[in-house]
């Protein structure tokens, strides 16, 4: 997939509209909601400095969260554009409209190199809607347009569809970068290809999960997302948290339990050879799990391992159980493939990682990851908790923080925001 990405002559003197990323997590402190992670904002900062280098007046537009109006001050970037002033000593200014006469004075009144942040996107009904109008009223602040948030790729929104209809557009560094990666997964992987899915849902995954199982060697699953192929392999998984209870099943008319069941058949004449004689399934869950009465526990008495490739007992104890991290000899296994891996992806923790308890899957697992030499890829903002956690944060070649549009990247889909960037060959 090629990108049409920006040269200077492409945006010198230019007015450009720039679409970042800055959903970022806020939080309160001393009376000022402040951001906690800047993740985001960082990687948006070598498109900004480029747009600089050559003069371009910078206009940039993104989301936050998901107001219900457009009067919530929680939802507002002013946090945004404080922390790019004063933690990032980016200076910026800000304009509590999204479009309309203050907005559009404020662009006006730039100098080549200067940077504007508008309000939050979704203060305006027409984002989310792609409403034609707004998206007309956005592009006519710019000359050119420039998508930087691969992570909102996936929304065929006015801020990554409509406004490209009305002006030229480009791939940002941070967006082509994430296609970059997320390509060489399925492009041409070095072998074996080891896919890691874990986390607490399994409809966030399906599509990935499919797409990836054809082209991977080998597919671990962990966290709560095992529980469906437990399950699906006929085996009780008691009070363990499953995506199939009538509170949020059926996503899409989805049988989350019969899909993981579909492919497990689809993939079990598939066999990968470990030490090079003992075969496995290339659809691997846990082969034992650690449980408790619930994921708050803090009594270690209270916790046991169950061996799940002997069928765990159906006793009344055993009902009051759930699965909360994968067991000591899956960690043993998992970690001893990921070792020998040429190329893995992982995205979702192996249990309940926030409970010390149940945290020692998702960090053997982080370990044996960050250890291989090879390329190694992470993403998911679990997962991103996860290894900040563990203290593990720059031992992997390359952490998306896309999250959802990520996998559906990995699903084999063609993001909305994605198509109006490409270069027709």
């Amino acid at each position: 997939m090629h990108l049409k990405t920006p040269t200077p002559a492409d945006v010198a003197g230019k007015t450009v509209l720039l679409r970042v990323d800055y959903n970022v997590p806020l939080e309160e402190k001393n009376g000022l909601r402040v951001v906690v992670d800047d993740r985001r904002i960082r990687a948006s900062l070598p498109t900004v400095q480029f747009l600089q280098e050559n003069d371009a007046k910078i206009v940039l537009i993104s989301h936050l969260g998901r107001p219900e109006t457009g009067s919530d001050n929680r939802f507002s970037l002013a946090p945004v554009a404080a922390h790019l002033n004063e933690a990032l000593g980016f200076p910026v200014n800000f304009v509590p409209d999204v479009v309309g006469p203050a907005a559009r004075d404020a662009v006006n009144a730039l100098q080549p190199g200067q940077v504007l942040i508008l309000q939050n996107l979704r203060f305006h009904p027409g984002e989310k809607n792609n409403d034609p109008y707004f998206a007309q009223e956005l592009a006519s602040l710019a000359d050119i347009y420039i998508n930087d948030a691969f992570s909102a790729a996936h929304r065929a929104h006015a801020s990554t569809v409509g406004v490209a209809a009305h002006l030229p557009a480009f791939a940002g560094f941070s967006l082509q970068e994430e296609v970059n990666h997320l390509s060489s997964l399925m492009d041409n992987p070095a072998r074996p290809l080891i896919i890691v899915l874990g986390g607490a849902k399994i409809s966030d995954k399906v599509g990935a999960a499919e797409h990836l199982s054809k082209i991977a060697d080998l597919v671990l699953i962990g966290g709560a997302v095992a529980n469906n192929f437990i399950k699906a392999e006929g085996i009780e998984v008691h009070k363990s948290y499953l995506e199939d209870s009538p509170a949020d099943s059926s996503k899409e008319g989805v049988d989350y339990i019969e899909f993981a069941r579909r492919l497990i058949e689809a993939h079990k004449t598939e066999k990968v050879l470990k030490d090079g004689y003992i075969p496995l399934p290339k659809i691997l869950y846990p082969v034992d799990v650690l449980a408790a009465p619930d994921k708050e526990a803090s009594d270690p008495a209270t916790v046991t391992t169950i061996d799940i490739s002997a069928g765990p007992p159906d006793t009344a104890n055993d009902q009051n159980l759930a699965y909360l991290d994968i067991g000591p000899n899956t960690i043993k296994l998992y970690s001893e493939l990921l070792a020998n891996a040429g190329t893995i992806f992982w995205n979702g923790p192996m249990g309940v990682w926030e409970n010390g308890l149940f945290a020692a899957g998702t960090r053997a697992v982080a370990q044996a990851i960050a250890q291989n030499p090879n390329t190694t890829i992470v993403g998911g903002g679990d997962t991103i908790a996860a290894i900040d956690h563990c203290g593990l944060s720059g031992s992997f070649k390359y952490v998306s923080i896309a999250g959802g549009a990520a996998l559906d990247f990995l699903s084999g889909k063609m993001l909305p925001g994605i198509e109006p960037l490409i270069v027709e060959p």
